[in-house]
């Protein structure tokens, strides 16, 4: 199949015109497809079982170097890869696989792999709609924010105000966003909107370390650091008014949305397994290229318990998540003095990033069960879809893309090409192009502050060195990203918003 798109690209010109348009150390090492897809040949490095496929304009195409280009085709050289390698348009570099990879695995011969997973377990986004409009909060975001700002702990090591005992924590493994409910933090429809339910089944906390669950303890209702946001946005415009409608999104309506995961319970899980699969894949005789990528056979024990631990961390995050919604709206509730109900604070959906699912997917034309990895990358399921929440089933999964503080976010919906062209999977954010090390020797803190404050955003963080590591130059523009799912029919556009106050973690 390659081979038959760089004939036709050298036929027609269009592979010299790609060429000089990549950058220059990867320009010998992607084929065009089509506008949007470029793919890199089995034959780029010996030991490629499939070919790597990146979702990325044009515009896009100087983000990408060639280590990122490398690890993608590491990840097409595990055993039992189906189909590609794939990266979504927000890709750059990271453990094992990129984030924005995509790879799934055949249950019998394939591996399962923590790299396609990440250190955060279930990093996610959940979006909360609200009934006010712009004018009934803009005149009260400072003190909206910095309301928020105190209520839900951020940072590096911040504990929450809610300590879990150890039967709660194993609670929260099993049973996620809906022991958080049934533990009095939230409401009842909650989980009805969320991916799974907010939570899933088949996770055992025996295979949960000591370690992982003291750390995992103190901070649930906590947002960490990184990347982890709190943030209070507005509609500011509706690309399908059908879809829209469907979600309950208009025009000025002010909503929330909170981007956490699994903190550092998740963060030890992932530690913790990596040690035993890398004594997998000497027991297992795995050649793999990058030790990133230590796996183990799918059916191993080494490899479901890894498994059955990463479903209690994905877990953690759907209850973490549920817990910092609930404090979210005892804000608003204190402010504006108003109920939930009242103030339509209903959750839209919540979405993860970081986890592999055993799911079934069309493979050859016969579907098949797989175990999808989605690392930095989020679910689109299309209409129609069962895993759908059924009052949104006819439009297709809310699909939640975020910016970067200065820049918008965007709500899509599962498109109708999203099956069969990436496992039912979009991008998860912008993408970085900065590193976090740079972008505080590069950047002032203060001086980005002062100056998201002067375009009517307010930004409350722990220190200025956090506003600096996350300010929106080091992302790609989220719109571009965006775009591109968009045209190629992965995820569609249906609402863009902007920020007016943000919590960084």
């Amino acid at each position: 199949m390659v081979q038959q798109y760089k004939n036709q690209n050298e036929k027609d010109g269009s592979a010299k015109e790609s060429a000089d348009n990549l950058p220059e150390d990867v320009s010998g090492a992607l084929v065009q497809v089509n506008e949007n897809t470029w793919d890199i040949p089995v034959s780029h490095i010996r030991g490629m079982r499939v070919p790597g496929r990146i979702f990325l304009s044009k515009k896009l195409l100087s983000s990408i170097d060639l280590a990122t280009v490398d690890q993608i085709a590491n990840v097409s050289m595990l055993p039992g890869i189906l189909d590609y390698s794939m990266a979504m348009p927000d890709v750059h570099l990271g453990y094992g696989f990129t984030i924005g990879g995509v790879a799934a695995f055949d249950p019998q011969d394939g591996v399962i792999s923590p790299g396609g997973v990440g250190f955060d377990i279930n990093c996610g986004v959940r979006l909360m709609k609200t009934n006010l409009s712009r004018a009934d909060v803009v005149p009260h975001i400072k003190t909206l924010t910095e309301s928020l700002f105190h209520k839900i702990p951020s940072g590096v090591g911040s504990k929450g105000q809610f300590r879990v005992n150890d039967t709660q924590l194993t609670d929260a493994f099993l049973h996620g966003s809906e022991w958080a409910v049934e533990a009095g933090y939230g409401i009842k429809d909650d989980t009805k909107n969320c991916e799974s339910g907010g939570f899933m089944k088949d996770g055992d906390p025996e295979k949960v370390g000591t370690k992982a669950r003291q750390r995992g303890r103190p901070q649930f209702g906590t947002l960490g650091s990184g990347n982890h946001f709190l943030e209070i946005q507005y509609v500011d415009k509706i690309y399908d008014p059908a879809a829209a409608a469907a979600y309950g999104l208009y025009e000025g309506q002010v909503n929330v949305m909170i981007h956490c995961g699994s903190r550092g319970a998740g963060h030890q899980i992932c530690t913790d397994h990596l040690q035993n699969l890398n004594e997998a894949v000497k027991k297992y005789k795995i050649a793999i290229p990058d030790k990133q990528l230590a796996c183990a056979p799918a059916q191993s024990k080494e490899a479901q318990d890894y498994f059955e631990a990463m479903i209690c961390g994905a877990n953690y995050a759907w209850a973490n998540r549920q817990v910092i919604m609930h404090w979210t709206r005892e804000v608003f509730e204190n402010f504006y003095g108003k109920d939930v109900d009242e103030l339509g604070m209903k959750l839209l959906y919540d979405v993860a990033h970081n986890v592999a699912k055993y799911e079934t997917h069309t493979v050859d034309g016969k579907k098949k069960d797989v175990y999808v990895h989605r690392k930095g990358a989020t679910r689109a399921f299309p209409a129609g879809h069962p895993e759908v929440p059924q009052h949104y089933r006819d439009v297709g999964q809310p699909v939640l893309i975020p910016g970067s503080m200065g820049t918008p976010s965007f709500i899509l919906k599962g498109g109708p090409k999203s099956m069969e062209l990436s496992f039912g999977s979009a991008c998860h954010g912008a993408g970085r192009v900065m590193g976090r090390g740079q972008a505080k020797n590069n950047m002032s803190g203060e001086a980005i502050r002062d100056e998201l404050e002067r375009q009517g955003i307010t930004v409350r963080a722990d220190k200025p060195s956090v506003i600096a590591e996350e300010a929106p130059s080091v992302y790609k523009p989220s719109d571009e990203v965006v775009d591109v799912v968009d045209q190629l029919g992965i995820a569609n556009k249906v609402a863009r918003l902007i920020p007016i106050g943000v919590i960084k973690g």
